[in-house]
């Protein structure tokens, strides 16, 4: 988007825009909280709530360029989820510049931008033609939308995936719950499927973990930061738990210290979760994090 159209969105006192690198980023304020959000991929790179240390992480070497991911905050995985031969890693969606189509202030505070995939990212890449917006509201908690309109004649399979990178004090002191009973595909262990039969999971080794069929809310525990942070989702049958440790090798645009000081916990559908839309249906993804006292 163009520097005068992008200023047409410019919210006084709660939304204005630079750009690093050349990529457009929204930096937010309410009396809340911070957040920054960047078009190129519609992601979230920082969420801070006043007066508490940054809920999300990102990466000190992360690439801010065109046709580069960003390592770390939220990257929206659309439309698959995982490694494809010859396409970038997650989907495209989060390496294409989105639109920015409203600003907006809430009465309790909040702000919301509203963004859009180009439907020619789609099209151009051999997927059915599809309305997908991503609504990022700002303010007590960090809410967020993905929504899905198939606007062609054939259905639309897709996974999706907010791949949520949070911030915490110490790796070794942080469990994470919610997720007790249910499958999960080992993907340290040959994508094994495995059981989750404690009440809490900690992290010693790098762990990779994609449960399935689990639409309830998971709590982070951080013993050092002294807080909590609650995910709550709708429209969600997929929770990623991954976080690197010493023996998964990283790109360049990730230190290897810094998996200390992370933990993804990701909300979507993927897999034998991933979802079907007949022609004209919709589909919805909401997840909302918030802190809480420790």
């Amino acid at each position: 988007m163009n520097a005068n159209l992008l200023n047409s969105f410019e919210i006084p006192g709660h939304v204005a825009f630079t750009s690093v690198n050349g990529l457009a980023k929204a930096i937010v304020t309410t009396r809340a909280s911070t957040a920054q959000v960047f078009l190129h991929g519609a992601h979230v790179t920082a969420f801070q709530k006043n007066g508490e240390p940054p809920l999300l992480f990102l990466s000190s070497k992360s690439h801010f360029a065109p046709g580069k991911s960003i390592r770390g905050g939220i990257p929206v995985c659309f439309p698959w989820f995982g490694p494809r031969e010859g396409q970038p890693s997650h989907g495209f969606a989060r390496q294409t510049a989105w639109e920015l189509v409203q600003t907006a202030t809430t009465p309790d505070g909040s702000v919301a931008l509203n963004f859009l995939l180009p439907e020619t990212a789609l099209v151009q890449a051999g997927w059915p033609a599809a309305k997908v917006n991503f609504i990022v509201t700002i303010g007590e908690k960090l809410t967020m939308e993905l929504k899905i309109a198939n606007s062609s004649k054939q259905d639309f399979v897709f996974e999706e995936l907010l791949h949520t990178y949070f911030a915490v004090g110490d790796i070794s002191h942080v469990s994470i719950t919610g997720l007790n009973g249910m499958d999960y595909l080992d993907k340290v262990d040959n994508a094994a499927r495995k059981l989750e039969a404690g009440d809490e999971i900690r992290i010693s080794s790098q762990v990779d973990r994609v449960f399935l069929n689990s639409p309830g809310q998971v709590l982070i525990h951080d013993a050092q930061l002294r807080r909590k942070i609650l995910v709550e989702k709708t429209g969600s049958a997929s929770t990623v738990i991954w976080n690197p440790w010493t023996t998964q090798k990283m790109p360049d645009d990730f230190d290897p210290a810094e998996y200390q000081r992370m933990i993804c916990v990701e909300s979507g559908n993927v897999g034998q979760n991933k979802i079907t839309l007949a022609p004209g249906a919709t589909a919805a993804l909401k997840v909302v994090i918030s802190s809480l006292a420790g």
